[in-house]
């Protein structure tokens, strides 16, 4: 298990000399099979190998796997826990490039996101209000007591000044 780690900028602007670092890793997590159900609800995946635990005993994976959008519904939540920016007006996920659900995940096991900001640039101010940065960070969901990833993202988030 990785320790976890934070990086904290106090603006938005200090995001654009962080290009290419580490960020740090979040705090373990673990994903119930309570949450796969409920992901199953609002979206209508009802796929028997996320919810129907016992059938999933004897299919290809042992056990009931978490749904690939919801592990990477969970990704700005941990990407929250690397990084933190102390000033901002707000905050938006404006996008996702290259994901790859790697290995599927069982509920009940603990994970954990790392991050490496790859890019990060000016956002020009909108009718002359304030302007902010956009970034991207290159995501990787683990397997905590492993440190192997069984998702990888890119994330674009905007951070309004």
């Amino acid at each position: 298990m990785r320790t976890a780690q934070r990086t904290t900028v106090r603006t938005p602007s200090d995001l654009l000399d962080l290009v290419g670092q580490y960020l740090g890793a979040s705090e373990p997590q673990v994903v119930t099979q309570e949450q796969v159900d409920r992901f199953a609800d609002v979206t209508g995946d009802h796929q028997w190998i996320h919810v129907d635990v016992e059938r999933a005993r004897s299919g290809p994976f042992g056990t009931t796997i978490v749904h690939g959008f919801l592990t990477l519904a969970l990704v700005p939540r941990l990407l929250a826990d690397i990084l933190e920016v102390e000033t901002f007006s707000m905050g938006v996920n404006y996008g996702l490039d290259r994901v790859r659900f790697i290995r599927p995940l069982p509920p009940g096991v603990a994970i954990q996101g790392t991050a490496t900001l790859v890019a990060a640039q000016p956002l020009a101010a909108a009718g002359g209000g304030p302007g902010g940065v956009q970034a991207k960070a290159s995501v990787a969901v683990e397997f905590a007591d492993e440190s192997q990833p069984c998702c990888v993202a890119e994330i674009l988030f905007r951070y309004h000044d």
